[in-house]
Protein backbone atom coordinates (compact mmCIF):
# COMPACT_ATOMS: atom_id res chain seq x y z
CA UNK A 1 0.00 0.00 0.00
CA UNK A 2 1.16 3.28 -0.83
CA UNK A 3 2.62 5.21 1.85
CA UNK A 4 1.37 8.95 2.28
CA UNK A 5 3.99 11.78 2.74
CA UNK A 6 3.94 14.79 4.75
CA UNK A 7 2.73 18.12 3.03
CA UNK A 8 3.67 21.69 4.83
CA UNK A 9 1.48 24.65 3.66
CA UNK A 10 0.69 27.73 5.89
CA UNK A 11 -2.49 29.39 5.82
CA UNK A 12 -3.13 32.71 8.23
CA UNK A 13 -6.26 30.58 9.88
CA UNK A 14 -8.40 31.48 13.48
CA UNK A 15 -6.95 28.36 15.06
CA UNK A 16 -7.71 27.68 18.97
CA UNK A 17 -6.17 27.41 21.95
CA UNK A 18 -6.98 27.99 25.55
CA UNK A 19 -9.58 27.26 27.87
CA UNK A 20 -12.76 24.86 27.84
CA UNK A 21 -12.91 23.39 24.24
CA UNK A 22 -13.00 27.02 22.66
CA UNK A 23 -10.10 29.54 22.86
CA UNK A 24 -9.02 32.65 24.95
CA UNK A 25 -8.22 35.56 22.32
CA UNK A 26 -6.27 38.20 23.17
CA UNK A 27 -7.11 41.88 23.69
CA UNK A 28 -4.39 43.26 21.04
CA UNK A 29 -3.68 42.12 17.32
CA UNK A 30 -6.07 39.87 16.85
CA UNK A 31 -7.17 39.64 13.51
CA UNK A 32 -11.32 39.93 13.19
CA UNK A 33 -11.94 40.85 10.33
CA UNK A 34 -12.62 37.49 8.71
CA UNK A 35 -12.35 38.49 5.57
CA UNK A 36 -8.76 38.78 6.51
CA UNK A 37 -8.17 35.10 7.13
CA UNK A 38 -8.12 32.79 4.38
CA UNK A 39 -9.85 29.75 4.55
CA UNK A 40 -9.13 26.87 2.13
CA UNK A 41 -12.09 26.37 -0.75
CA UNK A 42 -11.15 23.86 -2.92
CA UNK A 43 -14.57 23.96 -5.04
CA UNK A 44 -15.44 27.12 -5.75
CA UNK A 45 -17.98 25.54 -8.26
CA UNK A 46 -19.94 23.71 -4.84
CA UNK A 47 -23.48 22.96 -6.03
CA UNK A 48 -25.36 23.65 -2.76
CA UNK A 49 -28.45 21.41 -1.33
CA UNK A 50 -31.34 23.96 -2.19
CA UNK A 51 -33.38 24.81 1.10
CA UNK A 52 -37.40 23.78 0.20
CA UNK A 53 -40.25 26.54 1.15
CA UNK A 54 -40.99 26.79 4.72
CA UNK A 55 -44.36 25.28 3.76
CA UNK A 56 -43.04 22.48 2.25
CA UNK A 57 -43.74 19.45 5.38
CA UNK A 58 -41.50 17.30 7.12
CA UNK A 59 -40.97 14.12 6.38
CA UNK A 60 -41.62 11.33 8.60
CA UNK A 61 -38.06 9.97 8.89
CA UNK A 62 -35.32 11.19 11.68
CA UNK A 63 -32.04 8.62 11.52
CA UNK A 64 -34.02 5.34 11.44
CA UNK A 65 -37.34 4.40 8.89
CA UNK A 66 -40.10 1.56 8.98
CA UNK A 67 -37.59 0.02 6.37
CA UNK A 68 -34.53 -0.09 8.42
CA UNK A 69 -36.81 -2.13 11.15
CA UNK A 70 -38.46 -4.51 8.74
CA UNK A 71 -34.47 -5.36 7.33
CA UNK A 72 -33.02 -5.88 11.18
CA UNK A 73 -36.38 -8.02 12.25
CA UNK A 74 -36.02 -9.96 9.10
CA UNK A 75 -32.09 -10.16 9.72
CA UNK A 76 -32.76 -11.46 13.14
CA UNK A 77 -35.53 -14.00 12.24
CA UNK A 78 -32.81 -15.41 9.89
CA UNK A 79 -30.07 -15.01 12.90
CA UNK A 80 -27.71 -13.13 10.99
CA UNK A 81 -24.58 -11.35 11.78
CA UNK A 82 -24.08 -8.85 12.03
CA UNK A 83 -27.28 -7.77 13.59
CA UNK A 84 -27.77 -10.60 15.70
CA UNK A 85 -24.54 -9.44 17.79
CA UNK A 86 -25.26 -5.83 17.37
CA UNK A 87 -28.86 -6.86 18.86
CA UNK A 88 -27.57 -8.59 21.84
CA UNK A 89 -25.38 -5.43 22.73
CA UNK A 90 -28.94 -3.47 22.63
CA UNK A 91 -30.38 -6.46 24.43
CA UNK A 92 -27.67 -6.02 27.18
CA UNK A 93 -26.97 -2.57 27.72
CA UNK A 94 -28.72 -1.32 31.41
CA UNK A 95 -30.34 1.47 29.56
CA UNK A 96 -32.62 -0.68 27.45
CA UNK A 97 -34.74 -2.31 30.48
CA UNK A 98 -38.11 -1.83 30.75
CA UNK A 99 -37.30 -1.04 34.10
CA UNK A 100 -34.59 1.93 33.05
CA UNK A 101 -35.19 4.82 34.69
CA UNK A 102 -33.96 8.36 33.72
CA UNK A 103 -33.26 11.58 36.32
CA UNK A 104 -34.33 14.41 35.42
CA UNK A 105 -32.76 17.63 36.46
CA UNK A 106 -34.17 21.41 36.41
CA UNK A 107 -31.46 22.54 34.89
CA UNK A 108 -28.83 20.68 32.47
CA UNK A 109 -25.69 22.14 34.11
CA UNK A 110 -22.39 21.85 32.26
CA UNK A 111 -19.28 24.48 32.53
CA UNK A 112 -20.26 24.91 36.46
CA UNK A 113 -17.54 23.94 38.52
CA UNK A 114 -18.55 21.46 41.02
CA UNK A 115 -22.02 21.18 40.20
CA UNK A 116 -21.97 19.68 36.57
CA UNK A 117 -25.12 17.31 36.17
CA UNK A 118 -25.25 17.39 32.38
CA UNK A 119 -23.92 13.71 32.24
CA UNK A 120 -27.73 13.26 33.23
CA UNK A 121 -29.00 14.15 30.05
CA UNK A 122 -26.45 12.78 28.40
CA UNK A 123 -27.39 9.11 29.93
CA UNK A 124 -31.95 10.09 29.65
CA UNK A 125 -30.99 10.75 25.87
CA UNK A 126 -29.90 7.30 25.70
CA UNK A 127 -31.88 5.18 27.55
CA UNK A 128 -35.19 6.88 25.76
CA UNK A 129 -33.24 6.24 22.32
CA UNK A 130 -32.54 2.50 23.38
CA UNK A 131 -36.06 1.74 24.77
CA UNK A 132 -37.48 2.64 21.47
CA UNK A 133 -35.42 0.60 19.56
CA UNK A 134 -36.20 -1.86 21.61
CA UNK A 135 -39.95 -0.86 21.08
CA UNK A 136 -39.37 -0.87 17.30
CA UNK A 137 -37.68 -4.14 16.82
CA UNK A 138 -39.59 -6.28 19.30
CA UNK A 139 -43.09 -4.65 18.84
CA UNK A 140 -43.37 -5.02 22.71
CA UNK A 141 -45.01 -1.46 23.68
CA UNK A 142 -43.78 -1.78 27.15
CA UNK A 143 -40.68 -0.25 25.94
CA UNK A 144 -42.28 2.57 24.44
CA UNK A 145 -44.23 3.43 27.48
CA UNK A 146 -41.20 3.10 29.32
CA UNK A 147 -39.70 5.26 27.30
CA UNK A 148 -42.35 7.81 26.90
CA UNK A 149 -43.01 7.83 30.46
CA UNK A 150 -38.63 8.83 30.75
CA UNK A 151 -39.47 11.78 27.88
CA UNK A 152 -42.75 12.98 29.77
CA UNK A 153 -40.30 12.99 32.79
CA UNK A 154 -37.63 15.61 31.23
CA UNK A 155 -40.31 17.70 30.08
CA UNK A 156 -42.10 18.35 33.40
CA UNK A 157 -38.98 18.88 35.57
CA UNK A 158 -36.38 20.56 33.00
CA UNK A 159 -36.47 24.07 32.32
CA UNK A 160 -32.90 25.34 30.90
CA UNK A 161 -29.78 24.60 29.70
CA UNK A 162 -27.04 26.58 32.09
CA UNK A 163 -23.06 27.43 32.87
CA UNK A 164 -20.21 28.73 31.08
CA UNK A 165 -20.07 28.75 27.53
CA UNK A 166 -19.85 25.19 27.90
CA UNK A 167 -23.75 24.72 27.73
CA UNK A 168 -24.06 25.23 24.43
CA UNK A 169 -22.60 21.70 23.49
CA UNK A 170 -25.04 20.54 26.26
CA UNK A 171 -27.59 22.10 24.25
CA UNK A 172 -26.07 20.96 21.18
CA UNK A 173 -25.60 17.01 21.95
CA UNK A 174 -28.59 16.67 24.35
CA UNK A 175 -30.84 18.57 22.12
CA UNK A 176 -30.09 16.40 19.11
CA UNK A 177 -30.08 13.53 21.11
CA UNK A 178 -33.61 14.11 22.73
CA UNK A 179 -35.32 14.81 19.33
CA UNK A 180 -33.91 11.77 17.89
CA UNK A 181 -35.68 9.64 20.88
CA UNK A 182 -38.86 11.50 20.39
CA UNK A 183 -38.99 11.46 16.42
CA UNK A 184 -38.96 7.63 17.12
CA UNK A 185 -41.76 7.59 19.93
CA UNK A 186 -43.68 9.97 18.17
CA UNK A 187 -45.86 6.81 16.58
CA UNK A 188 -46.60 5.15 19.77
CA UNK A 189 -50.25 5.84 20.02
CA UNK A 190 -49.91 5.69 23.63
CA UNK A 191 -48.13 8.76 23.80
CA UNK A 192 -50.89 11.32 24.61
CA UNK A 193 -51.04 14.21 22.11
CA UNK A 194 -50.81 16.54 24.54
CA UNK A 195 -47.95 14.79 25.74
CA UNK A 196 -46.15 14.77 22.63
CA UNK A 197 -46.67 18.59 22.14
CA UNK A 198 -45.64 19.63 25.51
CA UNK A 199 -42.28 17.52 24.19
CA UNK A 200 -41.83 19.56 20.98
CA UNK A 201 -42.84 22.65 22.60
CA UNK A 202 -39.63 21.83 25.54
CA UNK A 203 -37.18 20.91 22.89
CA UNK A 204 -38.37 24.97 21.38
CA UNK A 205 -37.87 26.49 24.80
CA UNK A 206 -34.93 24.30 26.44
CA UNK A 207 -32.80 23.43 23.53
CA UNK A 208 -33.35 25.21 20.16
CA UNK A 209 -32.79 28.91 21.40
CA UNK A 210 -29.50 28.05 22.66
CA UNK A 211 -28.40 26.42 19.30
CA UNK A 212 -29.67 29.16 17.52
CA UNK A 213 -27.58 31.91 20.32
CA UNK A 214 -24.41 29.73 19.68
CA UNK A 215 -24.68 29.69 14.95
CA UNK A 216 -25.61 33.58 15.65
CA UNK A 217 -23.54 35.01 18.52
CA UNK A 218 -21.43 32.33 19.76
CA UNK A 219 -20.83 34.21 23.06
CA UNK A 220 -19.71 37.31 21.05
CA UNK A 221 -16.76 36.01 19.88
CA UNK A 222 -14.93 36.12 16.51
CA UNK A 223 -17.24 33.77 14.04
CA UNK A 224 -14.17 30.95 14.21
CA UNK A 225 -13.41 31.46 17.79
CA UNK A 226 -15.02 27.76 18.67
CA UNK A 227 -13.63 24.10 17.12
CA UNK A 228 -15.91 22.17 14.77
CA UNK A 229 -17.30 20.12 16.97
CA UNK A 230 -18.98 23.24 19.15
CA UNK A 231 -21.15 24.36 15.60
CA UNK A 232 -21.86 20.79 14.44
CA UNK A 233 -23.64 19.24 17.81
CA UNK A 234 -26.08 22.46 17.39
CA UNK A 235 -26.20 22.37 13.99
CA UNK A 236 -27.43 18.82 14.20
CA UNK A 237 -29.70 19.58 17.36
CA UNK A 238 -31.37 22.63 15.21
CA UNK A 239 -32.00 20.12 12.30
CA UNK A 240 -33.21 16.94 14.63
CA UNK A 241 -35.83 19.49 16.49
CA UNK A 242 -37.04 20.98 13.20
CA UNK A 243 -37.99 17.34 11.98
CA UNK A 244 -39.70 16.35 15.23
CA UNK A 245 -41.57 19.90 16.04
CA UNK A 246 -42.16 19.68 12.31
CA UNK A 247 -40.57 22.98 11.50
CA UNK A 248 -39.65 23.50 7.87
CA UNK A 249 -37.61 27.04 8.44
CA UNK A 250 -35.58 25.49 11.48
CA UNK A 251 -34.78 22.83 9.36
CA UNK A 252 -33.88 24.57 6.78
CA UNK A 253 -31.74 27.19 9.24
CA UNK A 254 -29.81 24.00 10.36
CA UNK A 255 -28.70 22.79 6.66
CA UNK A 256 -28.04 26.92 5.50
CA UNK A 257 -25.38 27.12 8.49
CA UNK A 258 -23.92 23.23 7.59
CA UNK A 259 -23.25 24.40 3.97
CA UNK A 260 -22.83 28.29 3.93
CA UNK A 261 -22.54 29.40 7.84
CA UNK A 262 -20.33 31.32 9.49
CA UNK A 263 -18.66 29.18 11.89
CA UNK A 264 -16.58 26.27 12.27
CA UNK A 265 -19.62 24.05 11.79
CA UNK A 266 -19.79 24.85 8.29
CA UNK A 267 -19.06 21.36 6.42
CA UNK A 268 -16.44 23.21 4.96
CA UNK A 269 -14.63 24.48 7.90
CA UNK A 270 -15.20 21.16 9.71
CA UNK A 271 -13.17 19.35 6.60
CA UNK A 272 -10.57 21.85 6.75
CA UNK A 273 -8.75 20.68 3.48
CA UNK A 274 -9.46 18.44 0.93
CA UNK A 275 -6.58 16.65 -0.60
CA UNK A 276 -8.80 15.18 -3.77
CA UNK A 277 -8.09 13.92 -6.48
CA UNK A 278 -4.35 12.97 -5.37
CA UNK A 279 -5.52 11.39 -2.21
CA UNK A 280 -9.12 10.32 -0.90
CA UNK A 281 -8.35 11.92 1.89
CA UNK A 282 -9.69 15.61 3.32
CA UNK A 283 -8.37 16.57 6.79
CA UNK A 284 -10.24 17.45 9.70
CA UNK A 285 -10.22 21.46 11.72
CA UNK A 286 -9.54 19.57 14.59
CA UNK A 287 -7.09 16.81 13.05
CA UNK A 288 -4.03 19.04 14.68
CA UNK A 289 -5.66 18.80 17.82
CA UNK A 290 -6.38 15.73 19.23
CA UNK A 291 -8.08 12.34 17.66
CA UNK A 292 -11.29 12.33 20.64
CA UNK A 293 -12.57 14.94 19.36
CA UNK A 294 -11.83 15.12 15.49
CA UNK A 295 -13.87 11.66 16.22
CA UNK A 296 -16.34 13.31 17.64
CA UNK A 297 -16.57 15.63 14.61
CA UNK A 298 -16.45 12.48 12.16
CA UNK A 299 -19.87 10.95 14.42
CA UNK A 300 -21.53 14.79 14.24
CA UNK A 301 -21.28 14.86 10.81
CA UNK A 302 -22.63 11.29 10.14
CA UNK A 303 -25.82 12.17 12.78
CA UNK A 304 -26.33 15.42 10.60
CA UNK A 305 -25.89 13.52 7.17
CA UNK A 306 -28.88 10.63 8.38
CA UNK A 307 -31.07 13.16 9.56
CA UNK A 308 -30.77 15.61 6.27
CA UNK A 309 -31.04 12.08 4.28
CA UNK A 310 -34.11 11.67 5.60
CA UNK A 311 -35.78 14.73 4.50
CA UNK A 312 -34.20 13.84 0.90
CA UNK A 313 -31.30 16.11 1.26
CA UNK A 314 -27.31 14.49 0.31
CA UNK A 315 -25.33 15.35 2.29
CA UNK A 316 -23.08 12.11 2.02
CA UNK A 317 -22.91 13.20 -1.44
CA UNK A 318 -22.37 16.75 -1.05
CA UNK A 319 -19.03 18.45 -2.59
CA UNK A 320 -18.15 15.15 -4.37
CA UNK A 321 -18.69 13.03 -1.27
CA UNK A 322 -16.50 15.23 0.95
CA UNK A 323 -17.20 13.05 4.40
CA UNK A 324 -15.87 10.00 2.73
CA UNK A 325 -12.65 11.82 2.02
CA UNK A 326 -12.94 12.95 5.89
CA UNK A 327 -13.84 9.96 6.83
CA UNK A 328 -10.84 8.31 5.49
CA UNK A 329 -9.03 10.47 6.62
CA UNK A 330 -9.41 10.16 10.49
CA UNK A 331 -9.70 6.64 10.55
CA UNK A 332 -6.34 6.45 8.62
CA UNK A 333 -4.80 8.48 11.53
CA UNK A 334 -6.47 6.64 14.48
CA UNK A 335 -6.18 2.93 13.06
CA UNK A 336 -3.45 2.32 10.92
CA UNK A 337 0.41 3.39 11.19
CA UNK A 338 0.49 5.14 7.92
CA UNK A 339 0.98 8.89 7.40
CA UNK A 340 -1.38 11.53 5.82
CA UNK A 341 -0.76 14.43 4.34
CA UNK A 342 -1.12 17.80 6.73
CA UNK A 343 -1.69 21.34 5.64
CA UNK A 344 -0.40 23.54 8.69
CA UNK A 345 -2.42 26.54 9.59
CA UNK A 346 -1.34 29.43 11.94
CA UNK A 347 -3.18 31.78 14.08
CA UNK A 348 -1.98 35.15 14.59
CA UNK A 349 2.03 33.78 14.06
CA UNK A 350 1.34 32.54 17.68
CA UNK A 351 -0.40 29.03 17.17
CA UNK A 352 0.61 26.54 14.89
CA UNK A 353 -0.41 22.73 14.37
CA UNK A 354 2.20 20.79 11.90
CA UNK A 355 0.63 18.06 11.63
CA UNK A 356 -1.40 15.57 13.48
CA UNK A 357 -1.07 15.67 17.65
CA UNK A 358 1.01 12.75 18.75
CA UNK A 359 -0.73 10.45 21.15
CA UNK A 360 0.89 11.77 24.08
CA UNK A 361 0.21 15.18 23.81
CA UNK A 362 -3.92 14.64 22.66
CA UNK A 363 -6.38 16.46 24.87
CA UNK A 364 -8.55 13.64 25.86
CA UNK A 365 -5.81 10.92 26.76
CA UNK A 366 -4.92 9.71 23.27
CA UNK A 367 -5.80 9.07 19.81
CA UNK A 368 -4.33 6.37 18.30
CA UNK A 369 -7.09 2.91 18.47
CA UNK A 370 -9.32 5.08 20.94
CA UNK A 371 -13.28 3.48 19.89
CA UNK A 372 -16.18 5.44 18.87
CA UNK A 373 -19.83 4.26 17.81
CA UNK A 374 -19.37 6.18 14.85
CA UNK A 375 -17.54 4.12 11.50
CA UNK A 376 -21.09 2.12 11.16
CA UNK A 377 -23.11 5.14 9.43
CA UNK A 378 -20.89 6.27 7.02
CA UNK A 379 -19.48 2.90 5.78
CA UNK A 380 -22.64 1.32 5.15
CA UNK A 381 -24.29 4.23 3.75
CA UNK A 382 -21.20 4.58 0.85
CA UNK A 383 -21.23 1.06 0.64
CA UNK A 384 -24.65 -0.26 0.51
CA UNK A 385 -26.73 2.71 -0.81
CA UNK A 386 -23.55 5.03 -2.99
CA UNK A 387 -22.00 1.17 -4.14
CA UNK A 388 -18.65 3.19 -3.16
CA UNK A 389 -15.58 0.42 -4.09
CA UNK A 390 -13.80 -1.04 -0.87
CA UNK A 391 -10.42 0.59 -2.22
CA UNK A 392 -12.21 4.37 -1.20
CA UNK A 393 -13.53 2.98 1.76
CA UNK A 394 -10.42 1.10 2.82
CA UNK A 395 -9.29 2.78 6.57
CA UNK A 396 -13.28 3.45 7.20
CA UNK A 397 -13.36 -0.65 7.21
CA UNK A 398 -10.36 -0.68 9.01
CA UNK A 399 -12.00 1.55 11.40
CA UNK A 400 -14.87 -0.70 11.43
CA UNK A 401 -12.81 -3.92 11.86
CA UNK A 402 -10.90 -2.10 14.94
CA UNK A 403 -14.08 -1.15 16.69
CA UNK A 404 -16.38 -3.87 16.20
CA UNK A 405 -20.27 -4.19 16.56
CA UNK A 406 -20.73 -0.80 17.87
CA UNK A 407 -22.38 -0.45 21.29
CA UNK A 408 -24.26 2.38 22.70
CA UNK A 409 -23.90 5.42 24.73
CA UNK A 410 -21.40 5.63 27.32
CA UNK A 411 -20.49 1.39 25.99
CA UNK A 412 -16.69 3.34 24.99
CA UNK A 413 -16.34 5.75 27.96
CA UNK A 414 -18.54 6.67 30.86
CA UNK A 415 -17.65 10.18 30.59
CA UNK A 416 -18.89 12.84 27.94
CA UNK A 417 -16.88 11.78 25.09
CA UNK A 418 -18.82 8.07 24.87
CA UNK A 419 -22.24 9.96 25.06
CA UNK A 420 -21.37 12.64 22.14
CA UNK A 421 -23.17 10.09 19.56
CA UNK A 422 -26.33 7.29 20.73
CA UNK A 423 -24.27 4.74 18.77
CA UNK A 424 -25.86 1.30 18.03
CA UNK A 425 -24.87 1.49 14.53
CA UNK A 426 -23.68 -2.14 13.21
CA UNK A 427 -27.30 -3.29 14.30
CA UNK A 428 -29.01 -0.14 12.85
CA UNK A 429 -26.95 0.54 9.63
CA UNK A 430 -25.13 -2.93 8.21
CA UNK A 431 -26.81 -3.94 5.10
Amino acid sequence: MKKLYYIAVSFAFLSLTGCGDGIDLSGVGVETDLNKIPLPENNANLIQVELKDNAVPMEVGGIHTEEDFARIREKLDEGAEPWVSGYNLLKESTFSQKNSDTYPTELIKRGVSGDENYINAARGASIAYQQALRWKIEEDDDYAAKAVENLNKWVKTCVGVTGNSNLSLAAGLYGYEFAIAGQLLRGYNGWDPEDFLAFQQWLLKVFYPANKDFLVRHHDTNHLHYWANWGLCNIASTIAIGIVTDRRDIYNEGIEHFQSGVTNGRLRRAIYYDYSPEYNLAQWQESGRDQGHTLMCVGLVGIICQLTWSQGDDFFAYDDNLFLRGCEYAACCCYTDETVPFTTYIWQKQNQWNGISPEEQTVVGGGKWIKRAIWALPYYHYKGIKNVSETNLQYTKTAIDYVGVEGGGGYYEANSGGYDVLGLGTLMYAR
